[in-house]
């Protein structure tokens, strides 16, 4: 009987003492330590020696778990010593966005002037931002939907493609001139305001002629797939960074492709959806440069 009144003493005395320190709480405390308060966005940028146009970004590491870049072509997840290439002249602004723990954010800026173009890194694409009417005809549709339900609009924005579901797809594509053995970088600014389903952005590089109503699978270089888990939460940035796509020739997401021989290739973009309510893609600073 003893034991049983002193047991239950002690389990009083235990939920006693264990409410008064809890009404002894202090509301200043932070009730959440996983967030981050004391986060550094600040970086550096030293030139790469004997690469053109070529600078190193090394982060802060104080507080960041994580880091995205944007050259002005919107943010993609980076590296906290992030390699960029500049091939144009211009000035550029670069941001750094710092994650810390709780995806606590902060951001730094800063500007890189580049005075001149690198020769060996010119644009070979003709009207990539589709600005203008002479851009837009440097560019043929690919004619994959017989219907025309999907399709592609131009703006002074870039090309929309637009895919009311059903497997409906366009493309578009242009003629480029290629020389044996080199390595190209293929991207691109990508955009959509929110979240896709069931639907396909990709980009080849082949030399077969495209055909009208025949599916091109000549040389997917790189893309977006919600099947491969990117575009299903909105995104604008370059291809090379949100993309998840891989590529036929090295089995990996990459943008570089290189031809076995000199002569014409097709720069072909192709997008189409199962779903519907889909928004639409915008594509617009489409590049293929030297490596």
């Amino acid at each position: 009987m003893n034991l049983n009144i002193n047991l239950r003493k002690s389990v009083y005395l235990m939920l006693v003492l264990a409410l008064g320190t809890l009404n002894s709480c202090d509301d200043s405390v932070d009730t959440n330590p996983l967030t981050a308060t004391d986060i550094d966005p600040s970086f550096t940028i030293t030139p790469v020696e004997g690469a053109m146009n070529t600078y190193l970004l090394t982060a802060s590491t104080k507080g960041v778990i994580l880091s995205k870049w944007d050259t002005g072509d919107g943010a993609s997840v980076g590296k906290m010593n992030q390699v960029i290439s500049l091939p144009d002249a211009g000035t550029y602004t670069i941001t750094h966005t710092a994650v810390g723990a709780g995806a606590t954010m902060a951001t730094a800026s800063k500007e890189i002037v580049v005075a001149q173009t690198d020769p060996a890194k010119g644009n070979l694409v003709q009207g990539g931002t589709f600005a203008t009417a002479a851009d837009q005809a440097k560019w043929t549709n690919a004619k994959l939907s017989a219907s025309g339900v999907a399709f592609w609009s131009f703006g002074a924005n870039g090309a929309t493609i637009y895919s009311p579901g059903g497997w409906a797809q366009e493309g578009i594509y242009q003629a480029i001139e290629v020389v044996k053995d080199r390595e190209y970088t293929i991207d691109m600014t990508v955009s959509c305001p929110s979240g896709l389903k069931e639907t396909f952005f990709e980009v080849y590089a082949g030399k077969s002629v495209p055909k009208p109503g025949v599916e091109y699978k000549d040389n997917k270089v790189m893309g977006l797939s919600t099947w491969d888990g990117c575009g299903t939460s909105k995104f604008s940035g370059r291809l090379s960074g949100v993309g998840c796509v891989k590529n036929d020739a090295t089995g990996t997401v990459s943008n570089v492709v290189k031809f076995s021989e000199s002569g014409k290739i097709y720069l072909l973009i192709r997008s189409g959806s199962n779903a519907t309510g889909n928004e639409p893609i915008t594509v617009t600073k489409v590049e293929f440069r030297g490596k």
